[in-house]
């Protein structure tokens, strides 16, 4: 990725790894599941090239950014809270920035708005709509009653037990399942069976 540059930037709390390239007005691109800022390697290059800075880091829990043990440092406050001590880092000069989120992303992008619209000069969002949030009831316990328990998120929320299922199927067949999936609709994970070790998703 010629001419994007790493580094490491302390903010919240934690060590978070941004990669950047060009000068202007900043951009900032945040990334979906199960992705990195690697995702954006070609919007960087395209947008330094036409005189923005763009900047992608990678969220809390990903890539080479600090993943905290403790399940309840991962609220959407958290990590809002990064990318506004992020933007306060890189982008000390400038009040507000251009957004774009992808995917998991998008709705911490949709937060970011909602939460600190003074640091926001536009957003685009991509495949993530706005969803205002029910007091009323878990986002989890909304998905499992629409998509059931084999859906990728409620999979997600016993601790250990993708974990598991993960390590026995593999690191690198994991990523490939999840990245080169291309079913349209939503993502289940059945539980593993002796029969489908080898694969992740249905």
């Amino acid at each position: 990725m010629e001419g994007i540059e790493h580094r490491t930037v302390k903010v919240n709390g934690i060590n978070m790894h941004v990669a950047e390239k060009g000068q202007g007005p900043v951009i900032l691109f945040i990334h979906g599941f199960p992705e990195l800022w690697y995702c954006w390697r070609h919007q960087i290059q395209a947008l330094a090239a036409v005189g923005y800075r763009a900047v992608a880091p990678d969220l809390r829990g990903y890539g080479d950014t600090d993943a905290p043990a403790d399940q309840s440092s991962y609220t959407c406050l958290h990590v809002v809270g990064d990318l506004v001590a992020l933007l306060d880092a890189v982008a000390a000069d400038q009040e507000k920035v251009f957004v774009v989120g992808h995917d998991w992303g998008a709705l911490i992008a949709w937060y970011l708005c909602l939460f600190r619209p003074d640091r926001v000069k536009a957003l685009v969002n991509l495949s993530v709509a706005f969803s205002p949030r029910n007091p009323q009831r878990k986002t989890t316990e909304m998905l499992r009653a629409v998509y059931g328990d084999d859906y990728y998120m409620c999979r997600f929320q016993e601790p250990g037990e993708i974990e598991a299922e993960f390590a026995q199927i593999g690191t690198a067949r994991v990523m490939k399942e999840f990245l080169t999936y291309r079913h349209p609709g939503p993502l289940f994970l059945p539980k593993a069976s002796s029969r489908r070790r080898a694969s992740l998703v249905a």
